[in-house]
């Protein structure tokens, strides 16, 4: 034992240790390879103790003089190691993330706290990496003074990671459409308003209107706002929505127990608390004998076996979905054929599809796109087709009803991948109170 205790003691064993873990993490890994100039300080700390010697000693002679000092360093050591040591970890390895809405019921529930692991698919290096930490983009107990400092941007760089997304994972990643802000109405999207502005007072003065109304502000890629949905489909593929039925390459989706969707159901006398708390509703509209509500296919037969309930008819959703666009007229319950870009991917472009990939075109990957008398300008060059640049996924909640989701806003590029849903670590009733809000049965449960 006592071999093994010096063997590790050894200075130069701490130092070739110490040199190949940073090697693999901080070299390899993020492929940064002026991070090698790490190794020299790593030397310093072990061999040669410079630092220590010309700086670091004074430290430690204040600290045997002043006990008040030696107090406040060790505080403040033992706080700037633990937002060190937390950044890493919430950096390269997880980040916790509670659900705030109602769009992935019943698979997720309001007031469940997950952990999200980043390793799944690959850490993403930060796009500003200047920033309070802990918090997004905003700073605390402020609703506008943003956590972040753009004046060092990095491109978007993502770690390898254990495995690609697949087809019905939930996972989490950063609002697309969340790049442009409303700063005094963060709650709604900006481009929906935009284009009720526009409606209303036509394109030009529409814009006007809002800026003169609202202060509009742009986010960096990994500093807007964390949405989590189930990625239905992936690059390549080809989304179809009949009646509100998904389908992924002519083939409906895998079959997903928890998925719900709104219903108008009538009754010959009142529902009771009782019944809908059996029935796992949470949103419920109306009262009597009339009610709208969300429900899982399970949930829905069960009310259709009850004795006072007439009719059980699931809701049509025929709101404008993506593209928003005159040529297309598809709603999010009738939506699509729509084909989901795959990096290196090549498709001819033409003023009809135009409007289904030109964001992906000028916004996410960053090109000047002009239409002149029926030609398409990319760059200045007149083209006639476009080859991705990024993977993209198609988004969507099992709450389908009650969900903004790519139906609306589109795709989300692989740069906004933030990571995978992995498990429930907490649940909280916000409706109760201690500890009868604690959802015991959803602790440490996987997402599925």
């Amino acid at each position: 034992m006592k071999k093994i205790k010096d063997f590790f003691g050894n200075k130069w064993v701490g130092f070739a240790l110490a040199t190949i873990l940073y090697v693999l993490w901080f070299v390899l890994w993020t492929g940064n390879w002026w991070m090698l100039l790490g190794v020299i300080v790593i030397y310093d700390l072990y061999i040669s103790r410079l630092f220590y010697r010309y700086v670091w000693s004074k430290n430690a002679r204040l600290c045997e003089k002043s006990p008040l000092y030696r107090s406040v360093y060790e505080w403040v050591n033992a706080i700037v190691f633990a937002t060190v040591v937390a950044s890493i970890i919430h950096l390269f390895v997880f980040q916790m993330y509670v659900i705030p809405s109602s769009s992935m019921e019943k698979t997720l529930l309001v007031g469940d706290y997950l952990y999200v692991s980043k390793v799944t698919y690959g850490p993403q290096m930060p796009n500003t990496p200047l920033s309070f930490p802990f918090v997004h983009h905003t700073m605390p107990f402020s609703q506008t003074k943003k956590s972040f400092s753009e004046a060092v941007k990095w491109p978007y760089h993502r770690l390898k990671g254990l495995r690609n997304i697949k087809r019905n994972d939930v996972v989490v990643f950063n609002f697309p459409a969340g790049d442009t802000v409303l700063l005094e109405n963060q709650a709604v999207t900006y481009y929906d308003v935009l284009r009720d502005y526009e409606y209303q007072y036509g394109a030009e003065r529409g814009r006007e209107e809002l800026a003169r109304n609202y202060t509009i502000i742009t986010r960096p890629v990994d500093k807007r706002e964390n949405y989590i949905k189930r990625c239905v489909a992936i690059p390549g593929d080809t989304v179809r929505i009949v009646d509100s039925e998904l389908f992924v390459n002519g083939e409906p989706q895998e079959t997903i127990p928890e998925k719900q969707y709104c219903y108008t159901v009538r009754t010959s006398s009142p529902l009771t608390p009782y019944a809908v708390e059996q029935l796992g509703v949470t949103e419920l509209q109306g009262s009597g004998t009339h009610y709208f509500m969300p429900l899982t296919e399970q949930s829905a037969q069960a009310l259709r076996e009850m004795d006072n309930v007439l009719s059980v008819t699931r809701y049509t959703a025929e709101d404008e979905a993506f593209p928003h666009h005159a040529s297309y007229g598809w709603t999010a319950d009738d939506f699509g054929p729509l084909w989901v870009p795959k990096k290196g991917a090549r498709i001819e472009l033409t003023e009809e599809n135009l409007p289904l990939y030109r964001r992906i075109i000028e916004v996410y990957e960053d090109n000047d796109l002009e239409v002149h008398d029926g030609k398409i300008y990319i760059n200045g060059e007149q083209s006639d087709g476009y080859t991705f640049k990024m993977d993209y996924y198609w988004m969507m909640g099992d709450n389908r009803h009650n969900s903004a989701d790519s139906r609306y806003w589109g795709f989300v590029p692989e740069d906004h991948i933030v990571g995978k849903a992995s498990f429930i670590w907490l649940s909280l009733d916000r409706e109760k109170s201690f500890p009868a809000n604690i959802r015991w049965n959803r602790l440490f449960t996987k997402v599925k």
